[in-house]
């Protein structure tokens, strides 16, 4: 069984789903009307960008789309936040899809050391740590261990689980006990600026697919971020170790700060 802490960060990956629109591939190579040039030209568009990313956990059909538009989106890859930096295969990866997987590689995807846990791949798990001792230790996208890439694989990943799992420590970290009185307390609306924008919720989220809650940081206009904590109200975002995010009292009220890893933001908690 997946642990629920992987389940967690998985979940946070597909969560914004509704928030996403989809692009018209045609539109954007109507050579007949062609529209402005973007400002981020010869990047991709990063709206496409994101879906392509997006649908790549859940949507064969219209990854296929995307790709056969636009080739190169199969490496397509994204920052949901802090530097979360997910690839559209590291998507399929930890989502255990291997008919996307396996299109995206067939495409151009660049096959990683998560990629092949997932699929099952025993040779070229233990090459990657032969090459590189103590990589089983590196977290993919959403902070999501090697060993519950191998777990999203199901049986045809079950003899790199078998061996990630004799390591003894592929798997998850531990996190540090939140007490309810403790996030109650930190629970609302942070402002550091005058413009809407300028505003971070923070949250607990249900999420359906676990029957569970989960600590969220959104700032406006932007996705949610999960966080974990590490003791004294500390935190980081999902994907974002180096990130601390933390909340004190002062001055009859609740303060906030963002290290990256010098202090980039501080916010109040609205009262």
């Amino acid at each position: 069984m997946l642990s629920r802490r992987s389940l967690l960060k998985l979940a946070s990956a597909v969560l914004p789903v509704q928030a996403v629109s989809r692009i018209n591939l045609a539109a954007l190579d109507d050579v007949a009307s062609p529209a402005p040039i973007r400002d981020v030209f010869p990047s991709e568009p990063p709206e496409l960008i994101r879906e392509m990313v997006l649908v790549s956990h859940f949507d064969l059909k219209r990854v296929k789309e995307i790709v056969e538009a636009r080739t190169a989106l199969a490496r397509a890859a994204f920052d949901w936040g802090f530097g979360d930096w997910e690839d559209a295969l590291g998507a399929a990866s930890h989502m255990g899809n291997r008919p996307i997987a396996e299109y995206l590689i067939s495409k151009g995807a660049r096959p990683t050391m998560f990629s092949a846990a997932m699929l099952g791949q025993l040779d070229v798990v233990k090459s990657f740590i032969a090459a590189q001792p103590g990589a089983q230790r590196i977290r993919g996208p959403h902070s999501i261990s090697l060993l519950a890439h191998a777990k999203f694989g199901g049986p045809a990943a079950r003899p790199v689980l078998d061996y990630l799992q004799s390591l003894g420590d592929a798997g998850d970290d531990p996190e540090a006990p939140l007490s309810e009185a403790d996030r109650a307390k930190i629970l609302g609306t942070y402002v550091f600026g005058g413009f809407p924008s300028q505003q971070i919720e923070l949250t607990v989220e249900h999420i359906r697919m676990l029957n569970t809650d989960q600590l969220t940081w959104t700032r406006k206009g932007t996705f949610g971020r999960p966080l974990h904590h590490q003791g004294d109200r500390v935190f980081y975002p999902a994907g974002a170790p180096a990130v601390k995010i933390r909340f004190a009292e002062e001055n009859g009220g609740i303060v906030m700060t963002v290290h990256d890893p010098d202090l980039i933001l501080t916010a109040r908690r609205r009262a």
